[in-house]
């Protein structure tokens, strides 16, 4: 996982506003650094809510490499028949459940995009993480995810690392998006704890990579090998 955030936790101005608005304040050298990432993982994976927002490429331009594999999360197929993602800069797969509507799905594949079925009523991701290592040679993956998909990805223990670059802002709000949510722990014996493995200046910004220390009967484990 890998995310811009403000010394307050948030992603964005507001809920609603695009994360690109606080990106434009990360420095040069951070915007390569989060290039030299994409471009050395198999794919990268953010949800379709982040994309109808953003309308991200989520390609490689900054630095030479290959763009990797798009993975979005849709599990009714919303994807805006205009969005980045679905141009021909990069693969892209769209992960959909088998209640996604027909004709969605038909407008997908026929912009060229692979559509995978992952789940009855919603996608389920531990499967789609399945169908991506087995049908794509995905092995290490970057989630750029916002705080909902991030929270779903966490809870199936499918993310490794977490890198965070760290914007020296602080916006506030009640409702404003931060790096996490969907969390609605009882104690402190539900929270996910993580190991600081490094932290450096990168160009004005500090970057801090973390592992994922997930508790269970045998200790406490690192997750599986596609998400980071």
């Amino acid at each position: 996982m890998m995310s811009e955030i403000t010394v307050d936790g948030k992603l964005t101005l507001k809920r609603g506003a695009s994360s690109k608005i606080l990106m434009k304040y990360m420095d040069h050298a951070t915007e390569i650094l989060l290039h030299k990432t994409r471009a050395a993982c198999d794919a990268i994976m953010v949800g379709s809510r982040t994309i109808q927002i953003d309308n991200s490429f989520l390609t490689v331009r900054l630095v030479p490499g290959k763009s990797p594999l798009r993975v979005i999360p849709s599990s009714m197929a919303d994807i805006p028949p205009d969005a980045n993602v679905l141009g021909p800069d990069a693969p892209t797969v769209i992960a959909v459940c088998s209640r996604a509507p027909e004709e969605k799905v038909a407008m997908l594949r026929a912009r060229g995009v692979s559509v995978v079925v992952a789940g009855e009523d919603h996608v389920d991701l531990p499967l789609l993480m399945e169908k991506l290592h087995d049908e794509f040679g995905v092995r290490r993956m970057m989630l750029e995810g916002g705080p909902t998909l991030n929270w779903h990805m966490l809870h199936h223990r499918l993310v490794d690392e977490i890198r965070l670059i760290h914007l020296p802002f602080i916006v506030g709000g009640a409702d404003t998006p931060s790096l996490v949510g969907g969390m609605h722990i009882e104690d402190e014996s539900q929270m996910i704890r993580l190991a600081l493995s490094s932290h450096y200046m990168c160009g004005t910004n500090l970057v801090t990579e973390w592992r994922v220390l997930y508790s269970g009967k045998g200790g406490d484990t690192s997750g599986g090998d596609s998400g980071t």
